[in-house]
């Protein structure tokens, strides 16, 4: 062999993909279709759960970027069901304190952070290959919470306390808390499957949500292999 020939080789990025249980998983990997640039692992139920076994992953191994991944609600007038979002910040809810004059939230109580920034380049080129394959996905705030909403009043206080929130759900503070930890990019995308409000399972559209992160994560293989 010539010695003055330089093979190159071509860095393959690595990304982590949690998801918060097993058929959100399997989604994901189907369409995924085998791509060996992804993980995809359990991050458990709640944003605690989640936080662990993110950072319990990203001490172990190197990534690009962590992605959280899943179903969730939507907020009225915001998203509709069978929709999908991806996060353009990444917001703890409900970590903070209940006063008589309202909620205040850990930011302004002075004792952490409630918020995780994403990389706007990196969701509109996430949001741009969507729409391209015919998933069209809307742009937002993406609120965690430990305790899903279940009535109309909450979902209008959290609507207000963060304007423009399109969707909540219970894992993806954890894991941003974790990426951020280690300085890695973090996303969070969901696919809807009802309305932040009054709990009604028999109108929840899990099925079909399931099928479109489906569709969605097939999307993400051709972006960030």
């Amino acid at each position: 062999m010539n010695s003055d020939v330089v093979v190159e080789t071509r860095k393959t990025n690595r990304t982590l993909v949690m998801t918060a249980v097993s058929a959100e998983r399997e989604a994901v990997m189907r369409g995924l279709q085998g791509n060996e640039s992804f993980d995809v692992e359990l991050a458990g139920v709640g944003p605690i759960a989640a936080a662990a076994n993110t950072a319990r992953l990203l001490a172990r191994k190197s990534y690009d970027l962590v992605i959280s991944a899943g179903i969730g609600g939507g907020f009225p007038k915001e998203i509709e069901d069978g929709g999908l979002v991806v996060s353009k910040e990444i917001i703890g809810a409900d970590l903070g304190a209940q006063t008589p004059e309202g909620f205040l939230s850990l930011d302004e109580l002075g004792f952490g952070f409630t918020r995780v920034p994403i990389d706007e380049s990196l969701a509109v080129r996430v949001i741009e290959a969507l729409n391209r394959a015919g998933l069209p996905a809307k742009l937002g705030p993406v609120l965690t919470v430990s305790t899903a909403t279940g009535t109309a009043e909450t979902a209008m206080e959290l609507a207000k306390r963060v304007p423009g929130a399109v969707a909540e759900a219970m894992e993806g503070f954890g894991v941003a808390t974790a990426a951020q930890m280690y300085s890695i990019p973090v996303l969070e995308i969901r696919t809807i499957s009802n309305q932040v409000g009054p709990r009604d399972r028999a109108a929840w559209r899990i099925k079909e949500a399931l099928q479109t992160l489906e569709s969605a994560s097939s999307v993400l293989s051709e972006v960030f292999t």
